[in-house]
């Protein structure tokens, strides 16, 4: 498992994020089970949302907790990141002073921890006050409850306009990524291509470039969806070339397709994190197998071009 130290931070982060939205309704067995195996292979790091588990607030965190019963070295091994400013009822996103610190209290309480690691704003408030974001990120800093900070589908501007008043680096960004829902760098490749759909900037100007200029982590959520929440592109009959090019790539490297499909992000010299969001330990265990899986340039932009992308 490849581990790199997260720019901004302390904190040594393996390349494949364990994603624990679908908790809820897991037992304590079945959570121990999925988290265990997560850690053999190398994945130390998970994450959560203050939403996960709705209509129960906090749902997914407290299940999380009451499963595996840390001790305080346990707790040190892991890195608990989860994400604040989404509000169900509406639904409507909230980054007030008031909420942030709210959120986080019922985070920590859920989560039976005195810090989270990382916390990161789940989702653009269009209605966010940077200042009241920095005296939320100040309070929880300095009292030790939150040691880092990033966002969630943010853009360059918005991720500028927090920095005017933020003062700790913004050190993740959790975007959606795949190999053939990716916007984020399909869009630099044909860039300038009069009548591509492809080279429409749908992010306000780079996302990626803007995070590897600034040191932001990127984080891939939905790495084997095939667009927003409609499938997964692994064995589907629409994508057939792709398939045939992963499964012949999975047999070269001996491994499982979605090793492949895992290996396409952390190819890429972004050093990017890949959020899985399986509940099946196997699927866990075969994904982390892409972790570093050396792809050469031939084969990434094959699976780029099969997956329906321009390559001029």
């Amino acid at each position: 498992m490849k581990s790199f130290t997260l720019p901004g931070t302390d904190i040594t982060a393996p390349n494949i994020v364990l994603g624990l939205m679908r908790i809820a309704e897991k037992t304590d067995d079945e959570v121990r089970e999925l988290v265990h195996t997560a850690r053999d292979a190398g994945i130390d790091f998970v994450d959560h949302a203050d939403v996960y588990g709705n209509p129960v607030l906090h749902g997914c965190e407290r299940r999380f907790a009451e499963a595996m019963q840390l001790t305080p070295s346990e707790r040190d091994a892991v890195t608990i990141q989860t994400k604040a400013g989404i509000v169900p009822d509406g639904p409507y996103f909230d980054f007030s002073y008031e909420h942030l610190i709210e959120s986080v209290e019922g985070s920590l309480e859920a989560l039976q921890t005195d810090r989270i690691d990382i916390l990161l704003l789940h989702r653009p408030d269009a209605l966010v006050e940077p200042d009241e974001v920095a005296r939320a990120f100040d309070e929880l800093h300095e009292s030790g409850k939150v040691r880092a900070f990033g966002v969630s589908n943010h853009t360059p501007r918005q991720i500028e306009l927090l920095k005017r008043s933020v003062r700790q680096p913004i050190v993740a960004n959790q975007l959606q990524l795949s190999i053939t829902h990716s916007p984020i760098i399909a869009q630099g490749v044909s860039s300038n291509m009069a009548g591509a759909e492809q080279s429409i900037t749908l992010d306000g100007g780079g996302i990626l470039d803007y995070c590897r200029l600034n040191d932001i982590t990127v984080q891939a959520w939905s790495p084997f969806q095939a667009g927003f929440f409609d499938g997964v592109f692994l064995d589907a009959e629409r994508f057939p070339e792709l398939n045939a090019v992963i499964d012949r790539l999975a047999a070269k490297y001996d491994v499982p397709p979605i090793a492949i499909a895992t290996a396409w992000i952390t190819r890429h010299p972004a050093q990017m994190q890949v959020v899985l969001g399986t509940t099946t330990p196997q699927r866990v265990t075969d994904a982390a197998q892409g972790s570093d899986i050396p792809l050469t340039r031939a084969e990434w932009y094959e699976l780029f071009r099969t997956a329906g992308h321009i390559v001029p």
